[in-house]
């Protein structure tokens, strides 16, 4: 059932629920547009929308923050309070940026920009912080990935290697051990790295063999300290088990139709996903006892599906999902007609 709609002033490419209390209904989206011509630009913005609660859910406007273009954003695992709430950013200037959350009475909830660093002379692709928020591993588009620490608002590069031929479109930290790394290219490797001295002659595994096209994205399972599901251009979600990954669970692979850019595990239900197929919309899949299977599919977008994420607040009563789309600039709020508890 949609809920709530707007357009973007930009290609919207990813959108992100504030997993943390007293802030559940804030919801962060970005764009990433390119202007082409004799001098060409990337431009984007990170908005800021209040989405209300389960009960009245709505798109109000709260912020927006013009940038370069964005590819990637992403909360914070750990928050007590506004301020060690944090939002990153990885955008085409090849820097990393992290905004707090700014909270007054006059104004209520803003953001602020607290630290930003030019990383790279490449494009920063993805991000994704550790299990304690205090490290953001980066992955850039000569096929690079750093690691950063994030202290007393401040950004230093500690690990930078070479792990792929490709862009690297995807880069997760394992969430029971920080010291790994795991990666995704376009070169149709999935890798994990330890990073406490010099990944690149530390690396864990890698495997080149299964997927046929490049890896779009990697998702720990948060119920499953083992659990890794994978995302590819190939229309594939595929369940992997970290100690064995010569190949997938039980074979366990789903096709999705459409490219899989990105996978959102539901915020207390093991198994179930949210997966952004591009060319296909959106799908809430379910995986289990080695057998996967789509439970919905959402096709109200008209262009690429690329962001999508769980309503995370304590009021679950209904499940609302945000999705965004690219070209058509359009981001939505809607509430699955699937029924969880079966």
């Amino acid at each position: 059932m949609d809920a709530a709609h707007c357009y973007l002033e930009g290609n919207a490419d990813a959108v992100e629920f504030c997993p943390h209390e007293p802030y559940a209904n804030l919801l962060a989206a970005s764009t990433y547009t390119l202007q082409e011509g004799d001098c060409p630009s990337r431009s984007g913005s990170v908005y800021l929308f209040d989405v209300g609660d389960v009960e009245e859910v709505g798109l109000n406007l709260i912020q927006k923050v013009d940038t370069a273009g964005v590819f990637d954003i992403r909360w914070s695992r750990g928050g007590d309070g506004g301020g060690n709430v944090a939002l990153a950013q990885a955008d085409a200037d090849g820097c990393l940026r992290v905004y707090k959350i700014d909270e007054t009475e006059v104004k209520g909830c803003s953001l602020k920009e607290v630290a930003g660093e030019k990383i790279s002379s490449s494009m920063c692709l993805c991000l994704d912080w550790d299990p304690s928020s205090t490290s953001i591993v980066v992955g850039l588009s000569d096929g690079s990935a750093s690691v950063v620490t994030f202290t007393d608002s401040k950004l230093e590069t500690v690990q930078e290697w070479k792990g792929h031929d490709f862009e690297l479109w995807t880069a997760s930290f394992d969430l029971n051990n920080p010291n790994l790394v795991y990666t995704g290219s376009d070169d149709c490797k999935f890798s994990c790295w330890d990073i406490r001295d010099s990944p690149a002659d530390n690396r864990v595994f890698q495997n080149s063999k299964v997927h046929s096209m490049g890896v779009c994205c990697i998702s720990p399972n948060p119920s499953d300290p083992y659990s890794i599901f994978t995302g590819s251009y190939d229309e594939t979600l595929r369940v992997w088990d970290t100690r064995s990954v010569s190949r997938p669970v039980n074979e366990t692979s789903l096709s999705l139709g459409g490219g899989v850019w990105r996978i959102k595990h539901h915020p207390s239900l093991s198994g179930v996903v949210l997966a952004a197929c591009m060319h296909n919309g959106f799908a809430l899949a379910k995986v289990s006892d080695g057998k996967g299977e789509v439970m919905e599919n959402y096709n109200k977008h008209e262009s690429l599906a690329y962001g999508a994420d769980w309503y995370r607040g304590k009021d679950q009563k209904r499940t609302v999902v945000a999705t965004c789309s690219f070209y058509d600039r359009l981001l939505r709020l809607w509430m699955p007609i699937t029924d969880f508890s079966t």
